[in-house]
């Protein structure tokens, strides 16, 4: 499940039209007034302001990985795949959708919709994987052995793996499992929630299972035995390391919350536009839980910065901060990994080596800076 793709609400007549009949999408509507004039005036200026942000904030992020060659890990590579991914649905995604709200109906037709569809599918199926990634290795961190060293094979092999497991996902409604078609309000296309065949809902079954609850479950599982690990370290230490425990678990929670306000909504106003009764969504209730999902976007690297110390240090020398520049940038990297079983002891240094983690939006940045 995408940032857009997984938008559900039929606006009255909009989706049910559209997907169950041969109308262009721009007729489907403009058929139906599902917003008012005031209404597509504040859609426009909301998807302006993530449309900017977003591209603006993930092309920080890139810049501060061709600027610092520190931050070029090979867990950091994840961290550039979910940026490359987040920039590319601002660029051809948002502003499709943008452009659109601005006239009030769908503009590019119905190659356009399944064009809009499939690449913010792609695209965000990407993120959410490479999320789900992160959390895992932040979790094998604790359990597997690492001899250290740059290895950037994996974390290639990673990355590559996160848009094959898309592209296996969003291809099908090209090909007929389902389909892609207008959604909400008229200006935007998703995966076609209210065609009630059995095909389409076995689509949006396997969609649910495999792009939204197993991935939660993953990092549910992950960052459960993660703070487990940094809880027994406070146990150990009951000082410092008590500290990095409260800090870690704040930002745990943040980026937790962060990721269910996003993504929550949007899967259940899906699940009840796919299975509940015709247009039980409004106009108005389908379009905020994809405008939530769509803001992820600006907030996955507001996070990462902002709640990493390596990241924030770099950002900070980037735009001629000068009380950090002294600093040149110098903030420790994991070059090491310290093996902790959890079925054993867990040592002291757990925290140094939790605290150099990078992780994005619904992946905690767990980075010691208490």
């Amino acid at each position: 499940m995408d940032h857009h793709s997984m938008f559900p609400g039929p606006a009255a007549g909009v989706n049910s039209s559209l997907n169950q009949s041969d109308a262009a999408p721009e007729d489907a509507a403009a058929g139906a007034a599902s917003l008012p004039p005031a209404g597509f005036v504040l859609l426009s200026v909301v998807l302006g302001f993530i449309m900017t942000f977003g591209f603006f904030n993930n092309l920080v992020v890139l810049l501060l990985f061709v600027r610092f060659k520190k931050l070029r890990t090979p867990v950091n590579m994840l961290l550039l795949n979910i940026s490359v991914s987040d920039m590319l649905v601002c660029l051809f995604g948002t502003t499709l959708s943008f452009a659109s709200s601005v006239r009030g109906r769908w503009l590019l037709g119905r190659g356009g919709c399944n064009w809009y569809g499939f690449i913010n599918s792609c695209f965000g199926i990407v993120s959410l994987i490479s999320l789900v990634i992160l959390s895992y290795d932040r979790y094998s961190t604790l359990t597997v052995y690492n001899k250290g060293g740059l290895d950037y094979r994996k974390p290639l092999l990673a990355v590559g793996g996160s848009w094959l497991y898309s592209l296996f996902w969003t291809v099908p409604p090209l090909l007929g499992w389902s389909s892609y078609g207008v959604e909400g309000a008229g200006t935007s296309c998703s995966v076609s929630w209210t065609a009630n065949t059995p095909q389409s809902h076995a689509y949006i079954i396997c969609l649910f299972i495999f792009c939204l609850g197993l991935p939660v479950l993953v990092m549910i599982y992950c960052y459960s035995r993660l703070l487990w690990a940094v809880k027994q370290v406070g146990k150990i230490r009951k000082t410092a390391a008590r500290r990095r425990e409260y800090h870690i678990l704040f930002m745990v929670l943040t980026t937790a919350a962060c990721y269910m306000l996003c993504w929550m909504p949007y899967g259940v106003v899906a699940m009840m536009a796919t299975f509940g009764p015709p247009n039980i969504i409004s106009p108005v209730a389908s379009v905020v839980p994809s405008l939530l999902a769509k803001s992820s976007t600006v907030i996955n690297p507001v996070i990462y910065i902002l709640m990493n110390k390596q990241f924030y240090r770099c950002f900070l020398i980037l735009f001629h901060c000068h009380h950090w520049s002294s600093e040149n940038g110098n903030t420790s990297m994991p070059s090491k990994t310290t093996v902790i079983p959890l079925n054993r002891r867990v040592y002291t240094n757990t925290v140094a080596q939790i605290s150099n983690s990078v992780t994005p939006a619904a992946q905690p940045t767990l980075d010691a800076t208490a």
